[in-house]
């Protein structure tokens, strides 16, 4: 019995050929997604103008230029005035400072909302995933009672509760809109990382950790848990618009950031007021809200068809 060798150019051909992890194949992936890549870049650029924001404004959110507002018979000044690039309110504060200030504003709530909504939601999803039965049905109902009232109509009854508190008046309103947000997210997140668990906790690599006495937590900490990250990931990206909806609504309503701070639905609620004769004091802050809504949604899709499995080597 003779062994074949393989040609020479065919090993060359075979060496030369990339290796494509997973990671390099979803990042090919989203590569090609347009409006992923597009989504990205001006995410980045939202961030960059929430961290610089305070050095990119040309005055400060709060500071008024009375000089200029009573020199336009005290109406708002319009776009393009002198000092004032995309114009000011009605009390004389530069609109594009105000913006850059309701871009720090949304960055931060998405941000910790998440952190919220993963302490809370990973721990749940995975402790009911893993032990199951009692424990299991004791969690999910409880995240289907969380589940079933209405977020919105929870957020608000929990901002008049304590707005007039310690809690409501911190940071000028952002720490009560955190936890509030953060108390209605948590459950799509649980229920994901449950399901996540429950596929996963019958895999080879589980059985051979649990043979050799690995302890439950490190089982789902280091072992289970990294294996879910993707759609965490996912989920993280596609629920950032959630929050930044939510507590722009709150402000639109007034019961979230307190005054002199300038959230995109405070200052949409603001301009309501001026819509027929100073328009851009709604334009600029909605089309500043809705492209950053939109920009989250199509990266959070991007990213879930590039981290998909079932896509993988058809793209």
């Amino acid at each position: 019995m003779t062994t074949q060798v393989p040609a020479p150019a065919v090993v060359d051909v075979l060496a030369a050929r990339p290796v494509v992890t997973p990671r390099r194949d979803a990042l090919r992936r989203l590569r090609r997604n347009r409006l992923a890549v597009v989504g990205a870049i001006v995410v980045v650029v939202l961030l960059a103008m929430a961290v610089l924001g305070p050095a990119l404004a040309p005055w400060h959110y709060r500071v008024q230029d009375l000089e200029a507002l009573r020199a336009n018979g005290n109406r708002p000044l319009p776009p393009l005035s002198p000092d004032h690039l995309l114009g000011t309110d009605q009390l004389g504060r530069d609109l594009f400072s105000r913006l850059l200030d309701g871009a720090q504003i949304s960055v931060t709530v998405a941000v910790v909302v998440q952190v919220v909504v993963l302490l809370i939601g990973v721990p749940v999803g995975a402790a009911a995933g893993w032990f199951g039965g009692r424990t299991d049905n004791l969690l999910m109902r409880f995240t289907d009672v969380v589940y079933a009232f209405p977020d919105l109509l929870f957020i608000i009854l929990l901002g008049v509760a304590f707005r007039e508190t310690a809690i409501g008046e911190a940071m000028n309103g952002l720490l009560l809109i955190f936890l509030a947000i953060g108390l209605t997210g948590w459950v799509t997140m649980a229920r994901l990382v449950r399901g996540q668990v429950l596929s996963l906790k019958e895999s080879e690599f589980v059985e051979a950790a649990r043979a050799i006495g690995v302890s439950d937590f490190r089982i789902v900490v280091r072992h289970i848990l990294p294996n879910a990250i993707g759609p965490v990931i996912v989920a993280v990206t596609l629920g950032i618009p959630s929050a930044i909806l939510a507590e722009a609504t709150l402000s639109f309503i007034g019961i979230g950031v307190q005054s002199p701070r300038a959230s995109w639905g405070s200052l949409i609620d603001d301009g309501t007021r001026w819509m027929q004769s100073e328009p851009h004091l709604v334009v600029f802050p909605a089309l500043a809200l809705a492209i950053a809504l939109m920009s989250f949604t199509f990266l959070g899709d991007g990213l879930r068809d590039a981290l998909d499995p079932k896509l993988r080597g058809r793209q």
